[in-house]
C-alpha cells in the first residue's frame, strides 16, 4: 500500500499548542466499526459510551524531563540535548569513575564531535561526547551516577517540535508553566518516554471513577516512547519503513487480568496506540494468552493486520503518513478512518497531542 494513502489536509489553526482548560473538556469522536456511524461526543461521557465487563489497559510510562540545556567547554556557545536512551553500565571505556551514559539528539550537531566537553545546571553537571552513531544520534556520557534526579531539577518537558513553532508562530514562549503537568498523565509512574503516552492526557481522578462505578476495570502496561515514534514514513510503499523499537513490560498481574478478559470474551480496551502495540506484542498465538515480561518491541501495524487482543480503542487524532494514522487505520479500516479524519478537520477538533479524542469501537 502507498504511504500517500494516509495523507490528509489539515489546516494549521486545527493543531493544538496547548491543552484544553480542563483534561475532561475535550471532545470525544465516537468511531463503529460495525455500523460505519461517526458520533460526537464530550470526553468525560466515556463511561456511558462503555460496557460493563470492559477491561480498560493504559500506559503508565512517565515522560522525563529529557531536554537538557548547556553550553560547550570552553568556548561557551550553547547546546540543547534530547536525552532518549540510558545505555548499559560501563558502556565504552572502562573507568572507576561515576558516570551515567545515555544515548541524545543534540544541536548544534556539528559541534557536537566525540571528545566535545559539555555543562549543565550552570556548570554543575559535565558531560562528553563519546560517539557520533547513526542518523545523528550521540551517545554522552554525564560525569554523575544517575541522571535522573539532574533532568528532574534542570530539565524541561521534550514537547513536540509541532507545537514549539506553532506558539512561536503566535509569539507565545516555547514552555508554559503547566507544561510539565499537562504533557504528564495523571496515573505516570515508571519513568522512561522521551513523548507523552497522549491518548491519556484526557484522563482525571473522576473519570476514573465512574469507570469503576460502571463496572469497567482498568489495569496498566508500560511502553517508553522513544524519539522513533515520531520518525517519518518516508519509503513510497509503507511496507517497505523501517519500524523503530520500543522496550515494553506486562507485569503478572496485568497479565492475569488481561488474559481473564480474554477467556471470558469480554472487551479489552487500549488507552492509546502504545498500549496496542504493547498487547499485540505480547500476545502468544500459540497459547492464545499475554505473556507477563520485559520485551522489545518493532510491532508495525498496516491495514489487514489481525488484532489478537484489542477490542477497542482510544487514540488522538495522529500527523498525516504517520505509522500511528496506519495503526488506528489498520483497526477501523482505511476508508472509515479517512472518513473519520474528514469529519474531524470539518468539526473543527482539535489535532495531536493535545488535541481531541477517539474512541473506536
Amino acid at each position: 500500500m502507498l504511504t500517500s494513502d494516509f495523507d490528509y489536509e489539515l489546516p494549521r489553526e486545527l493543531i493544538a499548542d496547548r491543552p484544553a482548560p480542563r483534561r475532561q473538556d475535550s471532545r470525544l469522536m465516537v468511531v463503529n466499526r460495525a455500523t460505519g456511524v461517526i458520533s460526537h461526543a464530550q470526553f468525560a461521557d466515556l463511561p456511558s459510551l462503555l460496557d460493563p465487563g470492559d477491561l480498560l489497559v493504559k500506559n503508565d510510562s512517565r515522560v522525563l524531563h529529557a531536554r537538557l540545556r548547556g553550553v560547550r567547554v570552553p568556548s561557551g556557545g550553547g547546546v540543547e540535548l534530547l536525552v532518549l536512551e540510558r545505555q548499559e553500565p560501563g558502556y565504552g571505556i572502562a573507568s572507576e569513575a561515576s558516570f551515567d551514559d545515555w544515548l541524545v539528539m543534540g544541536r548544534p550537531s556539528k559541534k557536537l564531535e566525540p571528545g566535545s566537553r559539555l555543562a549543565f545546571a550552570e556548570g554543575a553537571l559535565s558531560a562528553e561526547v563519546i560517539e557520533v552513531r547513526e542518523e545523528g544520534l550521540r551517545v554522552v556520557r554525564f560525569h554523575t551516577a544517575n541522571l535522573h534526579p539532574w533532568m528532574k531539577d534542570f530539565g524541561e518537558v521534550p514537547l513536540p517540535p509541532y507545537i514549539v513553532q506553532r506558539r512561536k508562530e503566535q509569539g507565545l514562549p516555547p514552555v508554559l508553566p503547566d507544561d510539565a503537568s499537562r504533557y504528564q498523565t495523571v496515573y505516570a509512574r515508571d519513568s522512561g518516554s522521551v513523548a507523552a503516552p497522549t491518548a491519556g492526557l484526557h484522563f482525571t481522578p473522576e473519570i476514573f471513577g465512574a469507570l469503576d462505578a460502571r463496572g469497567i476495570q482498568t489495569t496498566s502496561i508500560t511502553l517508553h516512547v522513544g524519539a522513533g515514534t515520531f520518525k517519518p514514513v518516508e519509503t513510497e510503499r509503507a511496507e517497505e519503513h523501517a519500524m523503530h523499537s520500543e522496550r515494553f513490560t506486562v507485569s503478572e498481574e496485568s497479565a492475569i487480568h488481561i488474559n481473564r478478559s480474554l477467556e471470558q470474551h469480554s472487551r479489552v480496551v487500549a488507552v492509546g496506540t502504545t498500549s496496542v502495540r504493547t498487547l499485540e506484542s505480547a500476545f502468544d498465538i500459540t497459547s492464545g494468552r499475554v505473556i507477563a515480561g520485559t520485551r522489545d518491541t518493532r510491532l508495525y501495524l498496516l491495514p489487514g493486520a489481525a488484532f489478537h487482543v484489542v477490542g477497542a480503542m482510544i487514540t488522538n487524532f495522529h500527523l498525516p503518513k504517520s505509522t500511528l494514522l496506519m495503526l488506528v487505520s489498520a483497526l477501523a479500516g482505511t476508508e472509515l478512518m479517512r472518513e473519520a479524519y474528514h469529519q474531524a478537520v470539518s468539526e473543527r477538533y482539535r489535532f495531536y497531542s493535545f488535541g481531541d479524542a477517539m474512541l473506536i469501537l
